[in-house]
């Protein structure tokens, strides 16, 4: 019996040095290694941290992403909090995973399907081109102005699994290549909208292979202000 427990101790040891966290609080006001991804190669958006927060703008029905990673990431959740300032037509707020090259898989809450009819979707495809592969859609209700939602993207083999404040707004999503798509086996993961202005804050990655960036980092009371517009764009 001993040994069963500490065969058990060393694996689960070992899952915990194996499995890393990456924090994005943006306090310090910098954008090192984020890259612009927008659908159908359009403008960039604007990106400008204000008082330890990442505000995004855009003013187009075009989703823009800011991704981040490494295109060899398997396994992972992304969790952040997301707060909808103004609404400036059909739009939508996404989270993104296993970005490689142009190509990811993307779930957004929006209306910008069918204006004025909000739903939850996901889908995939090369997000500069005009082919998309829908895996799930519904209902489901705009985000409230002006108050923090927060959202969870989780991808593990090939399943995808998608929460808003905690709670599965679709059935899992299985990432099999389907009609000549990948099944986005690895890649980058990325946020972002169309025609909404927002703010990002507390973006938080975590699985095997992520590495462990600012797992300690404390919040400074004063919070840093600046503006990065030099992203680099795919």
């Amino acid at each position: 019996m001993k040994l069963v427990l500490i065969g058990l101790g060393i694996f689960f040891l070992a899952f915990s040095v194996s499995a890393g966290t990456s924090l994005y609080t943006f306090d310090d006001g910098k954008l090192v290694g984020w890259q612009e991804l927008v659908m159908f190669d359009d403008v960039p958006g604007t990106w400008e941290i204000i008082d330890g927060e990442l505000q995004a703008i855009s003013d187009r029905g075009v989703t823009r992403l800011l991704t981040i990673g490494d295109e060899t990431w398997q396994d992972y959740d992304i969790e952040f909090d997301v707060k909808p300032l103004e609404k400036h037509g059909p739009g939508s707020i996404a989270v993104a995973a296993r970005i490689k090259g142009t190509w990811g898989v993307v779930c957004r809450v929006g209306d910008s399907w069918d204006p004025g009819k909000p739903t939850v979707d996901c889908f995939s495809g090369d997000l500069h081109g005009r082919a998309f592969l829908v895996y799930s859609e519904k209902p489901y209700p705009l985000l409230k102005l002006r108050k923090w939602t927060i959202f969870k993207l989780s991808v593990h083999e090939k399943q995808l699994t998608f929460w808003i404040n905690g709670k599965q707004v679709l059935d899992p999503v299985a990432l099999e290549p389907k009609h000549g798509f990948p099944d986005f086996p690895t890649g980058r993961i990325g946020f972002g909208l169309s025609n909404y202005t927002t703010r990002f804050d507390n973006l938080k990655i975590t699985g095997p292979g992520i590495p462990d960036r600012n797992r300690l980092s404390v919040t400074p009371q004063v919070k840093l202000a600046t503006v990065w517009g030099n992203l680099k764009r795919f």
